[in-house]
């Protein structure tokens, strides 16, 4: 659905992913942030409004691991004048799509770690222990990374050294997703990571040479056949497994149910698929992307169950699910206000829970011996 910032009118996007826009400059990563909050999440800019997790300082902070920058991803170079916050901040077309509030992804943090598929690390750590050169340390590349909520949860899950490379559009995001991420991995082992920025769906046949695993979360609905296809090819080319998380399936249930629950969902998985974008198609494409490289692909699913405890959630996902429908079928427009005040009103007395259906993927692709 639409991007919006924290500032817009209310509207949260519900599946947070790459952005589509192609303009960008390299050296936009803002310095760390000095101060937190007792939760890690400080203050951010007030020109975005938002938080992120903040950085612990010493040797171990951003500076140390890494945080350079690279380009590994196509993108057309900008050359315009620095934005109305100094050169830290990247100017806006009218017509780029806004960034995504790191506000929205930390509500959504928690719910996300709980909905990931476990069943399928066993299989990973499997295939990892039998990757070569896995010695020097497992070299994972984490694509549309936003603040790093994915290696928060898979690097304490994993024995050994790793190094992350965490690719994602906005600077921002970035900066956020290498002070907040895991120093340490389940055996004590270091984590160290790097940053690299550019737009995902422009990757080039080398952005993931070397990588020993490649993951993401909320990704695969929001590219195209093409750039899935481009994706696994890459993997293939790599020799590594894939670990693709929370890709929406295309349903939701809702207790107590509406009439217009149906309605609703079938116009918001229409607006999943705009403009040639795959939505709760996504996984089935996948799967046989994958497949066809050689790959011994697995599925499992990984809902979202909110209840009274995630009231917070999801009011904002309402808000974003709803409206995505509404922009797709305007006419739902007065019947559609309703029905969100009635969930709202749901969900505010504790009374409304919500299973929202996603799949994770593994894709086991096979080694070539130049995986590190």
């Amino acid at each position: 659905m639409r991007r919006t910032t924290a500032s817009a009118a209310g509207a949260i996007p519900p599946q947070p992913g790459p952005r589509e826009a192609t303009e960008s400059r390299e050296d936009l990563v803002p310095p760390p942030d000095p101060a937190g909050s007792p939760t890690g999440w400080p203050a951010a800019r007030a020109a975005q409004g938002t938080a992120g997790p903040s950085a612990d300082g010493g040797e171990e902070g951003p500076a140390a691991q890494r945080n350079d920058e690279r380009a590994t991803l196509r993108l057309r170079e900008t050359d315009g004048p620095a934005g109305p916050d100094g050169p830290d901040e990247e100017p806006q077309h009218p017509d780029d799509p806004p960034r995504f509030a790191p506000e929205w992804l930390r509500l959504r943090e928690p719910a996300d770690a709980a909905a990931r598929a476990r069943e399928l690390l066993e299989p990973l750590r499997i295939r990892l222990a039998g990757l070569p050169g896995r010695a020097g340390g497992l070299v994972v590349h984490d694509l549309g990374c936003g603040t790093g909520s994915m290696g928060r949860w898979l690097a304490p899950l994993l024995d050994g050294g790793q190094h992350w490379v965490l690719h994602d559009r906005d600077p921002y995001l970035l900066h956020f997703a290498a002070a907040g991420a895991p120093r340490s991995a389940a055996d004590g082992s270091r984590v160290t990571v790097e940053t690299r920025r550019g737009d995902l769906a422009r990757l080039t046949p080398d952005a993931l040479a070397g990588a020993g695993l490649v993951t993401a979360s909320a990704l695969l609905d929001v590219l195209t056949t093409e750039e899935v296809g481009a994706l696994a090819a890459a993997c293939a080319a790599a020799g590594c497994p894939a670990l693709l998380t929370l890709s929406v399936a295309g349903r939701v249930e809702l207790a107590p149910a509406h009439p217009l629950d149906a309605e609703i969902t079938e116009a918001f998985n229409d607006h999943q698929r705009r403009t040639g974008l795959l939505g709760p198609d996504a996984v089935t494409v996948a799967v046989e992307a994958f497949a066809a490289h050689g790959a011994t692909v697995r599925t499992h699913p990984s809902h979202w169950r909110l209840g009274p405890g995630e009231s917070a959630l999801t009011a904002e996902w309402l808000r974003g699910w709803v409206g995505a429908a509404v922009e797709q079928r305007p006419e739902l427009g007065e019947r559609a206000g309703r029905y969100l005040d009635e969930l709202l009103a749901a969900c505010a007395a504790e009374e409304l829970t919500v299973v929202v259906h996603h799949t994770d993927l593994l894709a086991l692709c096979r080694p070539t011996g130049g995986a590190s």
